[in-house]
């Protein structure tokens, strides 16, 4: 469990590291800069990482709900 839960530190890194190497306008994403593509791209990435932690931690599978 606990290497799953280090996938929480990918979006962290991303979005901290990631605009120093990507700070870029030119190429256009979707209509945006590349670095605001960068980050969105990332906040939706973030959501569905933690829906994989969250159903793979077994303290949500006790079925209490």
């Amino acid at each position: 469990m606990r290497s799953v839960r280090a996938l929480a530190a990918f979006p962290f890194l991303a979005m901290l590291v990631g605009p120093f190497f990507l700070n870029r306008v030119t190429p256009y994403v979707f209509g945006m800069p590349f670095l605001l593509a960068w980050l969105v791209a990332w906040i939706l990435l973030t959501a569905a990482i933690m829906a994989v932690i969250f159903r793979l931690d077994p303290a949500n599978r006790d079925g209490s709900e």
